[in-house]
């Protein structure tokens, strides 16, 4: 029923919800995900700045990511303009059969854009509209406490002699931590959001 799931992202720890609703519904329908970021350029001007670019790059590489390590086909694409206006046209132009986005951003302007953005589309748009309310809630904000979690579910998964090769760090909603164990070197991924933790294989181990 549907082959391309569109989920728009603004690179912020309140659109994991709205990630996750988007790759489930891939997996559940083998469809590909489309992770979109807009530049916003309109009429009450530039809103650009010098980060907001690579800002935006790097929240769709991130949704891209996931998808490959769930299995998701994905495809990645910056686009500049209004908002809404984009959102709808690369719907459009790459036949998209469903959109899965937030109610809302980070916080004050971010909160106003996407809300708006979202309205707009539910109303406009041809496909269906999954919203998703968003959660800027981050539990996990501290490095020694996401590699605490990391090391005892590493453990708890059967690793010994675990250690934390380097400092944690923090991409979107999730702690990469690096680790090494008896059987050689893994990546533990710390949700930030709800602490949940999953132990991936590295390069070294395979």
């Amino acid at each position: 029923m549907y082959q391309d799931i569109l989920v728009p992202t603004d690179g912020s720890d309140g659109t994991r919800r709205s990630i996750t609703h988007g790759l489930t519904i891939a997996d559940r329908f083998d469809a590909t995900v489309h992770a979109l970021s807009i530049v916003p350029e309109g009429p009450l001007g530039t809103l650009q700045t010098d980060e907001a670019i690579p800002a935006a790059e790097r929240a769709v590489e991130r949704v891209a990511a996931e998808a490959t390590r769930e299995g998701v086909d994905a495809v990645a694409a910056v686009e500049r303009g209004v908002p809404h206006e984009e959102i709808l046209e690369y719907t459009a132009d790459h036949d998209i059969d469903m959109i899965v986005m937030g109610t809302q951003g980070r916080t004050g302007l971010d909160r106003v854009l996407v809300g708006s953005v979202t309205e707009r589309i539910v109303r406009m748009a041809d496909v269906p509209v999954v919203t998703v309310r968003l959660n800027d809630e981050i539990r996990i904000q501290d490095a020694d406490e996401a590699a605490r979690i990391a090391r005892t579910t590493a453990e708890r998964e059967g690793y010994d002699d675990v250690t934390v090769r380097e400092t944690p760090h923090r991409t979107s909603a999730s702690w990469i931590v690096p680790l090494e164990t008896d059987s050689g070197s893994l990546h533990a991924h710390v949700d930030a959001l709800t602490s949940e933790a999953r132990v991936a294989k590295g390069p070294e181990t395979e």
